[in-house]
């Protein structure tokens, strides 16, 4: 099995990937910001759950799964890159236009699947689950159990730092005043072209 010191270095590397902002974190800030802490979270689900998929395939076997789907995948993340690209744009221009949320907000499943489709269309999670947890696996102790054990770490640490995110932003987002509405628009519209351009510049290996 994993030996403690060979643990606690994953726990760390888990930490200090979560913790870097990248396109997961800016559609959980920018959706918690015009929508409250609840659509972050929701995005926090949708991800894990993207993550529990993920996990599985690499307890059978991902890397060969990987390489046989590197077409899908590269299309995954442009849909993606295009999806938050187009909700970004469309928050620039609304101009104030959404200021009642209860009426403008999308259904909460929706919050749900854009961080499904967020965290598959993310490179980083891909190259993470694919090529590095391998590394702290013993191979010969029980390879499905270890590969279980350290994805459910890196998502227990993903769900807690996101979490904080989606609650520190909603909460920032609350303190505004709806004269401040346009600017706050702007902003989450930013970070979500900000997360879509990310998306599509970046690479798998």
């Amino acid at each position: 099995m994993i030996g403690w010191l060979d643990y606690l270095t994953f726990f760390a590397a888990c930490v200090a990937v979560v913790v870097v902002p990248g396109p997961t974190v800016t559609v959980i800030i920018a959706n918690s910001l015009r929508h409250g802490p609840r659509a972050g979270l929701l995005n926090v689900a949708g991800t894990q759950a993207g993550l529990a998929v993920m996990l599985a395939l690499l307890a059978i076997g991902l890397e060969a799964i990987v390489a046989s789907m590197a077409a899908l995948f590269d299309v995954l993340r442009v849909v993606g890159a295009i999806y938050l690209v187009w909700l970004g744009v469309r928050l620039w221009r609304s101009r104030g236009a959404l200021a009642d949320a209860s009426a403008s907000a999308p259904a909460q499943r929706s919050f749900f699947w854009q961080g499904v489709l967020v965290i598959w269309s993310n490179p980083k999670a891909l190259i993470f689950f694919g090529a590095f947890i391998p590394q702290f696996v013993t191979p010969s102790g029980d390879v499905i159990l270890q590969t279980l054990l350290l994805g459910a770490t890196f998502m227990i640490v993903a769900t807690a730092l996101d979490s904080g995110y989606a609650l520190l932003a909603g909460g920032a987002g609350r303190l505004l005043s709806r004269r401040r509405l346009l600017w706050l628009e702007r902003l989450s519209g930013s970070l979500l072209i900000g997360g879509g351009l990310w998306l599509a510049l970046a690479r798998r290996s």
